[in-house]
């Protein structure tokens, strides 16, 4: 396949930041290509295309890790392996969700109702509920931190039934904050001398406690791949499989506590920088 022979593994954790272009060109094709072949559908296709072109890449990585976690004794080291994975995962999604967010605000508004209106609906659905009545911090916290946690054991289960599955969750997730943004520049921006400084602003105002959150999704996804793998390759009372049981647990712990951390900053840091 043409787009799963620009970039292996290997080359993605020496140059995390080139996955950020990889995702950004992965998603442009499934756009326009999801425009010209089914129109009518083009909001959950588009999504469907880009987690095609992901796949490979994912399920490659997801067995070398896999692999790694029976050669590395130290726990140490092993999370600073995997560490290196969750951050080109990270400009992979980064890089999905701002060729939506760009496509958003270069597009009419004609198209937006064929290629965004999944995103768009899925968006007022989330909004109207926290809109619609006073909530209090603490009870916006719970609330928040719970939907998450519903998203991480979506993507877990995904990652161990379908080995690579979580990257659709993750795409998704992506394409949905991509229609935000776009949608947060086109409503802010009055002028075009004021787009390049709406644009981070818009980006950032997602992302203060979106890093958490995608960061801890991935590792959930990781995790879930892994354990997978290590189900059809070790037999359950091995040595083998107990180690990798382990190091993906310790991995989805650290994945609740990120969320935690996202809840906490989503709730009380981002309204007052925003």
């Amino acid at each position: 396949m043409v787009l799963e022979s620009l970039i292996n593994p290997f080359t993605a954790k020496k140059h995390p930041w080139e996955m950020f272009f990889v995702g950004f060109l992965y998603n442009s094709i499934a756009i326009f290509l999801s425009l010209w072949v089914f129109e009518e559908y083009a909001s959950l296709v588009m999504v469907f295309l880009t987690v095609m072109a992901c796949v490979p890449f994912i399920y490659k990585t997801i067995k070398i890790e896999e692999e790694i976690d029976l050669k590395i004794k130290k726990e140490f080291v092993l999370m600073k392996e995997h560490s290196k994975v969750l951050i080109f995962l990270i400009f992979l999604f980064l890089g999905i969700m701002l060729s939506v967010a760009v496509w958003y605000v270069v597009f009419p508004s004609s198209i937006h109702q064929t290629l965004f209106n999944i995103q768009t609906d899925t968006i007022e659905k989330i909004n109207n509920p926290l809109t619609g009545k006073a909530i209090g911090s603490f009870n916006l916290f719970l609330r928040i931190f719970s939907n998450n946690m519903k998203v991480l054991m979506f993507c877990l289960l995904f990652a161990f039934f379908y080995g690579a599955g979580a990257i659709f969750i993750l795409t998704w997730n992506a394409s949905v904050i991509g229609v935000a943004i776009g949608n947060l520049i086109k409503t802010n921006i009055a002028k075009i001398t004021n787009y390049f400084s709406v644009f981070p602003l818009a980006v950032l105002r997602y992302m203060t406690h979106g890093v958490f959150e995608i960061s801890a999704y991935f590792a959930a996804g990781l995790a879930g791949g892994i354990i997978s793998i290590a189900v059809i390759k070790h037999e359950g009372g091995t040595k083998q499989f107990r180690k990798v049981l382990v190091n993906s647990f310790d991995m989805i712990l650290i994945a609740i506590l990120l969320l935690f951390v996202a809840a906490l900053v989503e709730v009380f840091i981002t309204p007052i920088l925003f």
